[in-house]
């Protein structure tokens, strides 16, 4: 039986949860708002993640406007990743899904 009230997925929530269905991708947000900033420190906090995998997430997020990405022009150049308005609201849904994730 069909439902004749349902509404169609909103485009919008399918590219969202296309991108954080990405494995890792909800980690770095949480690692994030915990105080990653650089590469490794993300690579530390969510070993075993391969390099690529890595750097492929924290463009993705960046790309989607979850994180800003800046370069220091320093020696060698470093890049800090840092929570955007909408990855600080992306943060605080992890903190409801903790507690779903507590049980009843």
């Amino acid at each position: 039986m069909r439902c004749r009230s349902c509404q169609p997925l909103p485009e919008e929530v399918g590219r969202a949860a296309d991108l954080l269905g990405r494995r890792y991708a909800l980690a770095i947000v949480y690692a994030s708002r915990t105080g990653a900033t650089r590469f490794n420190e993300f690579k530390q906090v969510l070993d075993p993640v391969p390099p690529t995998t890595l750097s492929t997430r924290l463009d993705e997020l960046a790309e989607a406007g979850v994180l800003t990405r800046r370069v220091i022009d320093s020696r060698p150049p470093r890049t800090e990743y840092t929570l955007t308005d909408k990855g600080r609201c992306l943060a605080e849904l992890l903190d409801t899904l903790a507690l779903v994730g507590t049980g009843p």
